[in-house]
């Protein structure tokens, strides 16, 4: 019988299994705010998490073994979802009999109680909209609680412990904990709700997008009909989801129909304007440093979230134009050698194909170099090579590293960049697969024109690929190549 959470009253000590992906780092730090102490284990940390454990002073220990929680015998253990039932640490906590979580469970029982959540949900957006929402809240003196999946430039942090009564969070679709199947966001239950896409994705746990839609559909319809829900009217996928939800439902998007429109949107090296009108009424125009179709959307439905939560048109512009973004997502790492190097998260094509195009848009005299790490569950098989081909060719120049820990993927299954590559250049982009960092690195140094962007999309560390080439092209330079 698993052991009853014990009172937040009655803990001292919290240890997290798999404490650095960001929303695993970003709940153990929220922990140690309340003054608890916090401990974790990982086989690996990078940047930006790395630093964030750091700078909080939760000490991670390398590796999975059972001393890391029988030594101390912790009070409660939060186990992260990329923990399987055969992990040592796991098994040590369930023969010990002592208090275990998963990371949404957590966050309900112990931060989300007696707030209004809201919530951002879908297979894009999630981040930036999650970020832009917190944002305009403390820009307001709301004082939200906000808990992302990234780092927010605005908060230095991926989360916020406030004292207002708004709890912002990302409502993620993959599984909760080995013990427990169910999507993370069915442990959150929304006032407010926003959803922004819904496509095929993570293919280790769904086996195609009616299955992810229907989940969705399950969770929308079980929701209290005092729940407001925004929703992405263009998309069929999600006006299929909520077709039979029980609360208020507003769509928006580009449609004459949607509650929520944007009009005379117009970019610039600043970035973007647009005109917001609910219904038939213009209710302003708002700016912001974001570039791309994709980040229009993500804006619009941030006011409309926004303007249901009682700010004003007024507060909400003011707060636009200091937005300062999210890391890892088209972020400048730095320029050399006539080369601005940017990182971005995108992993999923529709998300490649709206981060290169928001890049043309930003800078359009420029030569624009794709680079893409095959990594994730979905992005390592083979669903996707053609929406990547036609994704990526609208670089100038595409490069598709090898696929990650490939012997975890069937061969028969696995991606194929090498055959992607060929459609990439039959669609008329210079494309190469090149296997790691080092020939990636090697070939940008040596074939760079002096006015390029060089956009490497990955979602885990890449071999520190961003600073690495960085650091390659300021030695080109001093050396006298190019």
């Amino acid at each position: 019988m698993r052991p009853e959470i014990p009172a937040l009253e009655e803990i001292r000590h919290v240890h997290l299994v798999a404490v650095a992906g960001t929303a695993m780092g970003s709940l153990a730090c929220m922990f140690q705010e309340l003054g608890l102490r916090v401990s974790g284990s990982d086989v690996d940390t990078y940047p930006p998490m790395s630093e964030l454990l750091r700078d909080a002073g939760v000490p991670v220990m390398k590796g999975f073994t059972r001393a890391h929680v029988l030594s101390s015998r912790p009070d409660l253990v939060v186990i992260g979802n990329a923990v399987r039932s055969d992990n040592p640490e796991a098994r040590a906590v369930l023969e010990a009999g002592i208090p275990y979580v998963s990371l949404p469970e957590a966050i309900a029982h112990f931060f989300l109680r007696g707030k209004h959540s809201v919530v951002v949900a879908g297979t894009h957006g999630k981040t930036t909209t999650t970020s832009l929402i917190g944002h305009l809240l403390t820009h307001a003196g709301r004082d939200p609680t906000i808990l992302i999946g990234g780092v927010a430039e605005n908060l230095g942090s991926s989360f916020r412990l406030g004292e207002g009564e708004h709890f912002v969070i990302e409502g993620d679709e993959y599984d909760s904990a080995f013990f427990d199947k169910t999507p993370k966001f069915r442990h959150y239950e929304p006032r407010s709700l926003l959803l922004t896409s819904c496509e095929f994705d993570h293919a280790d746990i769904y086996a195609s997008l009616d299955e992810i839609r229907d989940v969705f559909r399950g969770w929308v319809d079980s929701l209290s009909k005092d729940t407001r829900i925004v929703y992405f009217r263009d998309s069929q996928a999600v006006r299929d989801i909520v077709r039979e939800a029980r609360g208020t439902v507003e769509g928006f998007g580009c449609s004459d129909d949607s509650v929520w429109r944007a009009t005379d949107v117009s970019f610039d090296s600043d970035g973007t304007q647009f005109n917001v009108w609910r219904g038939e009424e213009r209710l302003g125009s708002v700016r912001a440093p974001l570039f791309g179709r994709h980040n229009v959307e993500n804006l619009l439905s941030a006011v409309a979230i926004a303007i249901g939560l009682g700010l004003t048109i007024r507060e909400i512009a003011a707060a636009l134009r200091e937005f300062k973004g999210v890391r890892r997502r088209q972020e400048i790492r730095g320029e050399e050698a006539g080369v601005c190097v940017i990182e971005d998260f995108a992993h999923h094509p529709t998300a490649v194909r709206a981060t290169l195009s928001a890049l043309r848009v930003r800078f359009p005299d420029r030569r624009l170099w794709a680079v893409l790490e095959p990594r994730t569950n979905t992005s390592r098989r083979r669903f996707f090579e053609e929406a990547y081909a036609g994704s990526l060719a609208l670089a100038d120049c595409a490069i598709l590293a090898g696929v990650y820990r490939p012997e975890q993927i069937p061969e028969e299954e696995r991606f194929r960049p090498e055959q992607v590559v060929a459609e990439i250049a039959r669609q008329g982009t210079e494309a190469l697969h090149l296997p790691g960092p080092d020939e990636i690195i090697e070939w940008v140094v040596r074939n760079r024109s002096g006015r390029d962007v060089v956009v490497i999309m990955s979602n885990g560390s890449f071999g520190g690929i961003w600073d690495r080439l960085l650091a390659e092209l300021r030695r080109s330079v001093r050396g006298g190549e190019g």
